[in-house]
């Protein structure tokens, strides 16, 4: 009974810091002006996207036209609240304990998981709403609508809904990975006895990483309230912040090590991002997003490859100086490569972007006065053996830096005995 209840107080803070935080994201967005009552709808569904489920468009005019769009992504803002929420909830109950039995640990996830679906189901439900005056007044766009509402006898219209099958899927494995990796990066985490011999190797970097991904998160929290401060647009950077920060913060550390991606924007949309990404992308055809073409047009970019160098050799510092006095230099430039590949292979694809909006007549003609499309797609490979790489060489030299400080260390007790 009172594991149930843990697990309840679990799941419904974690959902409530999600549902808070989209919130405030999406009202910073103005989306409180969506008519029909539509802003609590969009909520769920943007939590659900941030829970990893499926949210799905679709619309029309009539039976000669439909309208065309299609979403994929995820708030890493909204995601990132639930999944520390979540976690810190989970292991609360059972901080005080040095081992946890296999059966008590799976009962306490399978428990959790069932609270867990049920309210991501209702989130599901709430999340469906249709809109039928979305085009700007005035606009081309609004007259084309008026013009197929008076041939069609129906206004262009697009509404969303979340799909139960594929939110319930994907929302089970995204909270059992956020489960597994809360019982690897805690260090005071209980694990059962036979998997307490795994904890020495492969703790202490995976700890390193959660705090390498957190320190990128903080970094670009402070870079966006100065630029809300000093360059007005307070509310659309505060939008940004809040739906989307890590996916800036994360794309800035793949960016940092050499990975790339491609993508495009066309159409009177652009990018929830910094403009120099937009002008980077801007464009019939896709085009190639990494150091080089940002620095074409803000120098500063290059700024990211030694932030992403210090940033990650204090990361391989803290793993070395965790992990027992015997592990070599070599040893920690295993673990930290493998840890930091891992984590580009988790959170890179996280970073994609595809959104497309237009209207077809006839199933043949493409109008894209509606909107037009917004893509970033990473090169996922590349991101991951760049990281390996630059994981090996910080964890090397993280060693190396470590065995020195304890030496100093030894050397000053012997001195103070």
């Amino acid at each position: 009974m009172r594991a149930g209840l843990e697990a309840l107080a679990a799941v419904l803070a974690a959902l409530a810091a999600m549902a808070v935080t989209a919130a405030l994201g999406l009202w910073a967005a103005g989306a409180t002006d969506l008519p029909g009552g539509a802003f609590p709808r969009v909520v769920a569904a943007v939590v659900v996207m941030a829970a990893g489920g499926d949210v799905e468009l679709a619309g029309g005019a009539g039976d000669l036209a439909r309208t065309d769009a299609d979403l994929t992504a995820m708030p890493l803002s909204v995601s990132l609240a639930g999944a520390l929420t979540l976690a810190a909830g989970f292991l609360r109950p059972l901080r005080h304990r040095a081992v946890v039995p296999a059966g008590e640990l799976l009962g306490r996830v399978a428990g959790t998981a069932a609270l867990w679906l049920a309210g991501l189901a209702g989130l599901a439900a709430l999340a469906r709403h249709t809109f039928t005056d979305l085009l700007p007044a005035d606009s081309p766009a609004d007259l084309l609508g008026e013009l197929l509402g008076d041939l069609l006898d129906a206004p262009p219209s697009l509404g969303f809904r979340a799909d139960l099958g594929s939110t319930l899927l994907y929302g089970l494995l995204w909270m059992l990975g956020v489960l597994v990796l809360a019982l690897l990066v805690s260090r005071r985490a209980p694990l059962p006895v036979r998997l307490v011999r795994y904890q020495e190797p492969v703790r202490p970097a995976a700890s390193a990483m959660l705090l390498l991904l957190l320190a990128y998160v903080v970094l670009g929290l402070v870079v966006g309230l100065v630029v809300a401060a000093t360059r007005g647009h307070a509310a659309d950077t505060f939008a940004v912040l809040l739906l989307g920060l890590p996916n800036l913060a994360w794309l800035a550390l793949g960016l940092g090590i050499g990975a790339s991606w491609e993508g495009r924007v066309d159409g009177p949309f652009g990018l929830p991002m910094p403009r120099v990404l937009d002008r980077v992308l801007r464009g019939p055809d896709d085009a190639t997003l990494d150091v080089r073409s940002l620095a074409a047009h803000d120098d500063r970019a290059w700024w990211l490859i030694p932030v992403a160098a210090a940033l990650l050799l204090a990361a391989a510092f803290v793993t070395a100086v965790r992990s027992p006095a015997r592990t070599r230099p070599w040893q920690q430039a295993l673990h930290l490569g493998v840890a930091f590949a891992l984590t580009l292979l988790v959170v890179v694809p996280l970073t994609r972007l595809d959104a497309r909006l237009g209207l077809s007549l006839l199933g043949i003609f493409e109008v894209d006065a509606l909107g037009g499309r917004v893509s970033l797609r990473p090169h996922l490979w590349a991101a991951v053996g760049l990281a390996l790489l630059w994981g090996a060489v910080a964890g090397f030299l993280g060693g190396l830096l470590a065995r020195r400080v304890r030496r100093r260390g030894e050397v000053g007790e012997r001195a103070d005995g």
